[in-house]
């Protein structure tokens, strides 16, 4: 059982928890191998269709790198697949929710912004502030955020660190939705309970086809392009479930094959 977070099944979503509360679920490497795991397993298993990703406690999201482990003298290490085994997964398919409880600082901003949807409590506080402390974002930050929101508005949190509430995450484009302390969990959960009225296979054609399109300048190209979620939904079973529960008037019985 990981040590450093929890993973919790409930039907097709997975729960997946940074559990270091004591240190406003910074992280550390055991943390990140221990997270790149559970999002491999994600990955592969067929009954898991989305996730949500979130912090223990009511005080943080993930307040980022480890800075005291790493002053310490603990040698720092990160998966392959990124920060939180989520901010180098370039090729994750199924959707992936943040519900950020609190801070969500350096690192762990870049996580929020390496999901699909970022759902916010009202005392979220985002920033990327590793210059004040001389290093940079390079977990994704200094890329997804100016590709997430205008170029200006990205550059003036970049070059000067500073704080940006839930509310202001918003209004900049970042953030979904805004909800009260204590309900972010509640939120994204109600996000996913969407996404699974969808077909599992429609949701990673259209995500594969949304993230590899932004790679092409193109828009002839991006459409033309030929992405492997796509071709996997055209010889689907669940194509020929979608309209034929629709022209039954009855909930589809999606089986993501």
């Amino acid at each position: 059982m990981p040590e450093f977070c929890t993973a919790e099944r409930d039907g097709r979503l997975l729960i997946v928890t940074m559990n270091r509360p004591d240190v406003m679920n910074s992280l550390h490497p055991p943390a990140n191998h221990e997270l790149a795991q559970v999002f491999d397993d994600f990955a592969a298993d067929p009954d898991l269709w989305v996730a949500i990703i979130t912090g223990a406690g009511d005080r943080a999201f993930s307040a980022g790198n480890d800075l005291k482990f790493q002053a310490g003298g603990g040698k720092m290490s990160v998966p392959d697949s990124g920060f939180a085994g989520l901010t180098s997964r370039h090729n994750l398919v199924k959707p992936v929710i943040a519900a950020v409880n609190g801070v969500a600082m350096g690192g762990g901003f870049e996580i929020a912004l390496a999901t699909d949807i970022i759902v916010a409590s009202e005392n979220a506080v985002f920033a990327l502030p590793e210059p004040l402390v001389g290093l940079a974002a390079l977990a994704g930050g200094l890329h997804r955020l100016p590709r997430q929101i205008p170029l200006k508005q990205a550059m003036g949190m970049i070059l000067t660190g500073r704080r940006v509430s839930a509310k202001e995450g918003k209004e900049l484009g970042f953030v979904n939705e805004v909800v009260p302390q204590g309900q972010a969990l509640d939120a994204a959960k109600r996000w996913a309970g969407e996404i699974l009225k969808c077909s599992p296979l429609s949701i990673r054609a259209s995500k594969e086809s949304v993230m590899g399109g932004l790679d092409i300048a193109n828009l002839h190209d991006a459409i033309k392009a030929p992405f492997a979620s796509v071709s996997t939904l055209l010889k689907s079973e669940d194509l020929i479930e979608g309209p034929k529960a629709f022209a039954e008037k009855r909930a589809p019985n999606w089986k993501g094959r």
